[in-house]
């Protein structure tokens, strides 16, 4: 768009000067008239024309020249003769320096997840100056598709160990077993085979875990756990070092694939993070970026892939390949980004090479040997190929010492065919170039300049050889000395050697480095977990080689090539998407025809019966004998119809079952995720906190719908499960029937802590024998969570797990409500008696109870918001919490049961889960002179509860107050309230009625004008007959 401002003529008239104003147009307009000034004029405008489009044809050649990775579209004369111009006038001029300089700096990579770093805004890092309990460590899980032989494992298994000795518990994962388990298990690191990972058949519970490294795009499958809640928020890192995906995604886009590139897109924005192993497959993948990419340099892949090859060799590469054993061949690789400049680096090695070639020419020592150069490029381009013979012919090279093979398929056969090799490119590397690591796995000797990236890891003259970039005069020295009478030098082959031992163990400092530095930007530790050791502090011996001696001792070891396993993989995976789309569109199509059908045939008979019904209705409406009531009694039937109106529904054989027992055990869940851990009993039900990810076909209950309060993402995820409990007291006549009322956490049942068969019995015999009457029983203690491995008391464990804040938080909140003073001790003792406590909210008392303590939790709850939002609402940050917890409340109302069953003087039983064993805890003679009895009786909670209600009618319904919005509001004033409008309602019919009475008793009547009088009954007959006559 600039350049409508840029001056530039629009018109064609104005390249011939300025535009004739109309006068001067009739002015001369018999000139313009003449055939000759025509004439002129066409010819000018043919020129132009032609100028315009010989400019243009200069312009597309000079252009061409710095293409990444071409030079000419093709072979003309015209565009050969445009690169032998250039190339002599490059090696004419001399200014080596200004050509360096002229390389480009096209290809770089800046990871913008940096920034977020830096800012610490999604991302929280180590804070080691807080507090931590350390009651545990950290956990990690890591997940693998198979559990090979191959770089990845290798990588991983050496960032495993250094992450475990930095303080770190980590648990493998694989969807299917293989020979690396060995491997594994010599770390002493345990071992799970999920097989599969859906919503029916997962058995992990992820929440247990801080972090999930996920390696390759191999372990697609257990994407489709993470993928959904609850375990949608688990940081989780993606390790990809394979290109396939990227390149197959073309075909995707290309072909009209859509969904299939979608469901991988879906993967790339589920994963917090991103990691490649080097800064040109962040590029490649570019179309897959959600802002999550990030590059950790440093893999065993190049050293293991050059290793199996030269192991897996059985031909003579050089004869394949056409050279004779005694040449001595010349590898220039480079960089593998495609940069303006790429072809000037090959250029300046070529003539540094000129005195090198001169002296095979003249060498009568060695006649047979000759000089082959081989440039290797990663693109598959023809245009290259010409370049190279352009600059092959201006440096007078004969034809055939220069060949060009290209791809990345045949970089293993050029370095292992080589005797030297040059890196020729000048481009500022973000890594160490792969390319090289190669070449020194070979035992190549290579020629590098000395950029910072590759001074850093290579020494000169020691595992390799380094010239200036700016002074080509160094390069050919080095040329003749690492090649010495056509032969390679003895001190060129120690050097190489040297960079075998190198490039074995090259940069696994910066890849655990790296590793462990994003695991302390990403991870959010609870209060509980000791924070692992900082990054410098990790010790120096686990950072200087991969381990390799735990793969050495595998038994017949074999290895795939990561490239062809990929596409292996990809076209498997792609086959079952296929198949799975083409099932899932029969299915669709099949089920949608039934269902249409059956809708059609259920709404004939219902407006059938409905017809039929109404005929009745009014057929026996005349006959039949209407009672008029009161008032009053219609009123409250009005009243129960509307409380019946939303019960109207047919009850399934579970519902009825679970009428008849004196427990129903409620199972609160949140999201697909954690259906496979909810239990299929008459017994249980779950409970929905959502109004999404509810499982179909169950008669669960739907918790928004029963508590508004939870439609609201902030308040549910602030909650947890304990919003469950809201949602059934709320109306509970309504919903629960049953005498008895239970609750278990499904990550009880992941954990192999829900009641057994045999518990289930046991528990339903206490019950309905009355053996410990009005009593709480739980079954998940305290003493036994992982969160709690020292075995701390009450108030030690709640600190650990709000983040030391426990105490303050509730003595803070029992003062709010009770309106306590500041100095008063407000914090309810939990003695230290050698019994245990409930935790997980798995626990099961009377419904009469559950009532009583869902009034005082609410009150709690209230004063606990009350003191927290603000802060909470507009930061994210929660005193619970050491970082930004949107499950502020959950962890502290998760003990709040204990409290009040211990202080309203309940007794509390214990429940062995596997055994059904019961053992009474905190026996009352151990409590007294302890209890708090008074503040948690039932009359002091009445009467409380009843003074909120009344501030409720009066309180400005603005300011924000979240105890009316967690249940019903109940108190004596609204049974007069609603006794005092009926009567108000009766009175003004009354009045009304007696109003339109006296206006009928007021209005004027119309007086009588005249009587008929019927005559008797012979007159009339007289009176017939004489007319008839």
């Amino acid at each position: 768009m600039g350049s409508l401002e840029s001056g530039i003529p629009l018109m064609k008239s104005s390249l011939f000067g300025p535009q004739l104003s109309r006068k001067e147009k009739n002015h001369f307009s018999h000139r313009f008239r003449s055939s000759f000034s025509r004439l002129l004029f066409k010819k000018l405008d043919y020129v132009q024309w032609i100028c315009t489009v010989v400019v243009f044809l200069c312009l597309v050649v000079v252009f061409q020249m710095f293409l990444p990775g071409s030079v000419v579209e093709n072979g003309g004369e015209e565009s050969l003769r445009a690169v032998r111009i250039s190339s002599e006038n490059l090696f004419r001029d001399g200014d080596f320096q200004k050509l360096v300089l002229d390389i480009g700096e096209d290809a770089v990579f800046l990871p913008r997840i940096l920034e977020k770093f830096r800012r610490g805004g999604d991302v929280d890092l180590f804070n080691h100056s807080v507090q931590h309990f350390g009651f545990r460590k950290p956990q990690l899980a890591l997940v693998f598709g198979e559990l090979l032989v191959d770089s990845q494992q290798l990588l991983m298994v050496t960032v495993t160990s250094a992450l475990i000795e930095t303080g770190y518990e980590i648990q493998v994962f694989s969807l299917l077993d293989g020979p690396g388990h060995d491997v594994w298990r010599n770390l002493r690191v345990p071992i799970t085979v999920i097989r599969t990972c859906d919503k029916r058949n997962n058995t992990v519970d992820w929440l247990n875990y801080d972090g999930i490294i996920v390696s390759s795009f191999e372990a697609k499958g257990a994407f489709s756990c993470f993928l959904q809640e609850p375990f949608k928020s688990i940081p989780l890192i993606w390790i990809l070092h394979e290109n396939a995906l990227a390149y197959r995604s073309r075909q995707y886009t290309t072909n009209g694939q859509i969904e299939l590139l979608n469901d991988w897109r879906r993967v790339f924005n589920r994963s917090t993070v991103v990691v490649f192993p080097n800064y040109a497959l962040p590029m490649i993948y570019s179309t897959f970026d959600a802002g999550n990419f990030y590059v950790i340099p440093g893999s065993p892949a190049e050293a293991l892939e050059a290793e199996t090859f030269m192991a897996l060799r059985k031909d003579n590469l050089r004869v394949n390949m056409g050279y004779a054993p005694e040449d001595v061949i010349i590898a220039i690789v480079g960089s593998q980004f495609l940069y303006k400049g790429m072809w000037l680096g090959h250029a300046i090695v070529l003539q540094a090479l000129e005195p090198l070639l001169a002296d095979f020419l003249l060498n009568r020592d060695n006649s047979s040997a000759k000089l082959r150069v081989i440039v290797h490029s990663g693109e598959l381009t023809n245009n290259y190929s010409v370049a190279l013979e352009t600059m092959a012919h201006s440096l007078k090279y004969p034809r055939g010492v220069i060949e060009h093979i290209a791809g990345d398929l045949n970089s293993d056969s050029v370095l292992d065919a080589a005797d030297v090799v040059i890196y020729g490119s000048f481009l500022e590397e973000q890594s160490f170039p792969e390319i090289l690591i190669r070449a020194m796995t070979f035992e190549k000797p290579i020629i590098a300049p000395d950029v910072p990236m590759i001074r850093k890891y290579v020494d000169d003259r020691v595992n390799g050889y380094l010239f200036p970039k700016d002074n080509r005069g160094v390069l050919r020295l080095i040329l003749l000395e690492v090649i010495s009478k056509g032969k390679i030098s003895p001190l060129a082959r120690n050097i190489a050697s040297m960079g075998r031992s190198t490039a074995k163990n090259l940069m696994v400092s910066e890849a655990i480095d790296g590793y462990a530095s994003l695991l302390e930007n990403i991870l959010r530790l609870p209060s509980e977990v000791a924070p692992p050791k900082a990054v410098s502090e990790i010790p120096p011996n686990v950072k200087e080689q991969w381990l390799w001696h735990l793969f050495e001792s595998i038994p017949n070891m074999t290895y795939q090539h990561r490239a062809l396993r990929g596409i292996e993989f990809l076209d498997k995976y792609e086959g079952q998407w296929n198949h799975s789309q083409k099932n899932r569109s029969t299915t669709t199509v099949a089920a949608s025809d039934t269902f249409v059908y059956s809708i059609w045939e259920e709404e004939k008979y219902t407006q059938l019966a409905i017809t039929k019904k109404r005929r009745e209705d009014e057929e026996l409406k005349d006959r039949a004998e209407q009672s008029h009531g009161t008032w009053e009694e219609v009123y409250k039937t009005a009243k129960r119809i509307d409380r019946l109106k939303n019960d109207l529904h047919e009850r399934d054989e579970g519902e009825l079952e679970r009428t008849g027992q004196p427990l129903c055990i409620y199972e609160p869940y949140f999201g697909e995720g954690s259906w496979p851990f909810l239990h299929q009993k008459t017994l249980y039900r779950g409970v929905g906190l959502s109004g999404k990810g509810r499982r179909p076909g169950r008669d669960d209950v739907d918790a928004p719908s029963r508590l508004p309060l939870l439609n609201n993402g902030y308040y549910r995820d602030l909650l947890g499960e304990y919003g469950a409990f809201l949602a059934i007291a709320n109306r509970i006549d309504r919903l629960h029937k049953n005498a008895w009322i239970g609750f278990q956490s499904w990550r009880a049942t992941a954990r192999k802590a829900s009641l057994s068969r045999t518990a289930e019995n046991a528990l339903l015999d206490a019950i309905q024998s009355k053996r410990y009457g009005d009593a709480l029983y739980f079954w998940v203690c305290m003493d036994t969570d992982l969160r709690n491995p020292l075995g701390k008391d009450f108030w030690s464990f709640c600190d650990a797990i709000n983040a030391g804040n426990c105490k303050f938080a509730f003595s803070s909140a029992m003062r709010r409500m009770y309106g306590l003073k500041d100095d008063m001790d407000s914090l309810p003792p939990m003695p230290m008696d050698g019994d245990t406590w409930s935790v997980m909210h798995s626990w099961a008392l009377p419904s009469r109870s559950f009532l009583e303590f869902v009034m005082f939790s609410r009150m709690f709850v209230d004063a606990l918001d009350a003191q927290m939002f603000d802060e909470h609402h507009s930061t994210g940050h929660c005193s619970l919490s050491l970082s930004k917890d949107k499950q502020c409340y959950s962890r502290i109302l998760e003990v709040l049961v204990n409290v009040w069953a211990y202080h309203s003087a309940r007794r509390m039983v214990f429940v062995d889960p596997e055994t059904g064993l019961m053992q009474e805890q905190h026996k009352f003679k151990g409590r007294r002179g302890q209890m708090w009895i008074k503040w948690f009786s039932y009359t002091t909670l009445k009467s409380m509860d009843e003074d909120l209600a009344e501030l409720s009618d009066s309180e400005d319904p603005t300011r924000h107050w979240l105890w009316p919005s967690t249940g019903e509001v109940f108190w004596q004033g609204v049974y007069e309230r609603e006794r005092s409008l009926r009567h108000k309602e009766k009175e003004r019919r009354k009045r009304k009625s007696l109003e339109k009475q006296s206006r009928m008793k007021k209005r004027h009547h119309q007086q009588v004008i005249g009587k008929y009088i019927k005559p008797p009954p012979d007159v009339e007959i007289s009176n017939s007959s004489a007319i008839a006559s």
